[in-house]
């Protein structure tokens, strides 16, 4: 940590930022630990239960929040994730459709792959009938410098299996995933 925070004090000191003032001191150390908790996922267990009742329905999470950092610009985009399946022989813990999404958002990433990420690695791991991620978020590197465009967002969306190519089961993931707008 005390390698980032020099690298911190670095920037900021060549950007001409003061770090003698008093309430500016510490602010290389704050800056390399909140970008090293950004970027530390948190542990998790992947838990799966046999699909012993034979649910062959949509199981969707909405509304996961999601944070991650640009990887062009270093900035915090933010927003929500739709997270959805199609169970096949096993079923998820609930609260692991969150950690997944967690675990690929904290790195720099870039929103198309973490969407694809998330999609892929719960495909792979499940081996469900379908998989779909939807992820809606804010750029600070878009609304905050360069075009400067406040409120705007980016929607991106990862199918697979059914939620793909059946025309049906891909409507009604769409259609829950945006039911509380």
């Amino acid at each position: 940590m005390a390698r980032a925070a020099a690298g911190a004090r670095t920037l900021l000191e060549a950007l001409g930022i003061d770090l003698d003032n008093e309430s500016l001191a510490r602010t290389p150390e704050r800056m390399a630990a909140s970008l090293a908790e950004l970027m530390s996922p948190r542990p998790f267990q992947m838990t799966t239960f046999p699909n012993d009742g034979g649910y062959d329905e949509l199981i969707v999470a909405r509304g996961i929040p999601v944070r991650s950092l640009c990887e062009h610009h270093m900035l915090p985009f933010v927003g929500t994730a739709h997270i959805g399946y199609l169970p096949g022989g096993r079923i998820l813990g609930l609260s692991k459709l969150a950690r997944v999404l967690e675990h690929f958002s904290s790195r720099p990433q870039v929103q198309e792959r973490l969407t694809v990420q998330v999609a892929d690695w719960l495909c792979a791991q499940l081996s469900p009938v379908g998989v779909g991620v939807v992820v809606e978020a804010e750029h600070l590197c878009m609304t905050l410098r360069g075009v400067q465009a406040p409120g705007t967002t980016t929607i991106t969306s990862s199918l697979l299996g059914a939620l793909r190519d059946d025309s049906r089961s891909r409507a009604e993931f769409l259609a829950l995933t945006q039911a509380s707008r």
